[in-house]
């Protein structure tokens, strides 16, 4: 049955629309279902599982941080299981282990149980669904893959705006134990159907060609065309792979940055915690409009300048909250930091195919997604540290965003496609 519902789908896209931008639908709901395992919704549970469970907001910050570490480097493992059974198989058992994730999650009973569950859940909603999600895509997707990324990303940007208020609500009418499980079942609803019964791993296995160039061909629904792409070992011998891990680790960390400590350095500038929180909508609703354009702008302009770009903008939003003094000049900064995400969420998806290929793409992104989440944990400390010794930490901070600055500059002089990859000339 799920065969013949996945043929009909198949037909009656035919001669209507590339099959590739119901992928990218589909992958941003999968985007969003890993709301459960993204720092914005674990933050408005912080303060009733202290209660619960009598551990301090530094004993959860810790566990948080290790467990972030540890689902880093199970990435390319994962990513390794992801070229061998492909998206479609690995998300659905990622799906179904992160509802099960979840339920773990909120029947925590001590520090220990809470410390795993907050790695499995980071490992399988952080890490895992938003790889392979990306994945998927980009292996629908080259000319106009910045763009479909950019709409993949929305899901996220949906997640960051419902999940907040959907726990804060939950933990109201059910506390936050039974929030946990609510957030498990959601999951399941959204994400495993649409996996189960629409998606198919590369356009070459329904009988188009990637971006939609050829019609389908539905009698060769089982055809399995090679494409192209470096391994993961060819990868390794090229300077562009080091530098665009260098990239995700600076990127994913700094924006991590501004997201843990956004309240706390805006209070510090004058603001209460609650003007100073009303700000992530603002940030929210600029990463909505913008990321479309930026998709539009990878795909058509050279790929190491809009990266730098990206960089660059972070470095403002990293060096602007510091010179905050008015509520104007919040908006300002919460924009550029709408940008900041925007971007991010685009280069997540679009490096790894942009450079090396699609055909090891899940063992080169796994590695690569290490880096980033692994400048997740890292990043924060010394913004940390600055607060607890200093009561202030411009200084640091503005230090980072000239580091940025410089990580920019590197990238223009010297990032390159590595031999053996195919780019239009215009990216290059």
């Amino acid at each position: 049955m799920i065969n013949a519902i996945r043929s009909r789908a198949v037909s009656a896209s035919a001669n209507r629309f590339y099959y590739g931008w119901l992928i990218v639908t589909i992958s941003a709901v999968t985007m969003f279902s890993s709301g459960p395992g993204q720092s914005y919704t674990f933050s408005v549970f912080l303060d009733p599982i202290s209660a619960d469970l009598k551990v301090s907001h530094t004993e959860i910050a810790t566990a948080y941080a290790v467990a972030t570490l540890v689902a880093a480097f199970l990435l390319p493992r994962m990513g390794k299981q992801l070229d061998r059974y492909g998206p479609r198989h690995t998300l659905i058992v990622v799906g179904c282990l992160l509802g099960i994730a979840c339920m773990f999650f909120g029947a925590a009973a001590n520090f220990l149980w809470l410390a795993v569950g907050f790695a499995v859940l980071r490992f399988m909603g952080q890490g895992a669904t938003m790889m392979c999600s990306a994945n998927l895509v980009s292996q629908w997707f080259s000319r106009k893959r910045g763009f479909a990324m950019s709409l993949m990303g929305l899901g996220f940007a949906a997640s960051m705006a419902i999940h907040p208020p959907l726990g804060s609500y939950l933990i109201e009418h059910w506390g936050w134990r039974r929030a946990w499980v609510g957030l498990g079942v959601l999951t399941w609803l959204i994400m495993l159907l649409p996996l189960i019964f629409l998606v198919f791993d590369k356009p070459e296995s329904i009988g188009l060609k990637i971006d939609g160039d050829t019609a389908v061909d539905t009698d060769n629904i089982d055809q399995h065309t090679p494409v192209n792409g470096l391994t993961l070992a060819q990868a390794k011998t090229s300077r562009a792979f080091y530098l665009l891990c260098g990239v995700w680790f600076t990127i994913g960390g700094l924006v991590t940055v501004l997201h843990f400590f956004q309240v706390s350095i805006l209070t510090e500038r004058g603001f209460n915690a609650h003007d100073a929180a009303q700000l992530f909508p603002v940030s929210a609703i600029t990463m909505i409009v913008a990321m479309p354009l930026i998709g539009r702008l990878f795909d058509a302009v050279r790929t190491r300048y809009v990266i730098a770009a990206a960089l660059i903008i972070n470095a403002l939003a990293l060096f602007g909250i510091t010179l905050v003094s008015s509520y104007p000049a919040a908006i300002a900064y919460a924009i550029t930091f709408g940008m900041t995400n925007a971007f991010m969420m685009t280069i997540f998806g679009y490096l790894w195919p942009r450079y090396f290929g699609r055909a090891h793409l899940g063992s080169i992104q796994g590695v690569g997604q290490m880096f980033g989440v692994v400048g997740a944990s890292i990043a924060p400390l010394p913004v940390g540290y600055a607060i607890d010794a200093f009561n202030s930490a411009t200084g640091v901070i503005r230090m980072l965003s000239i580091f940025e600055v410089l990580v920019a500059i590197i990238v223009v002089l010297f990032l390159r496609t590595p031999a053996g990859v195919e780019v239009a000339d215009k990216l290059e």
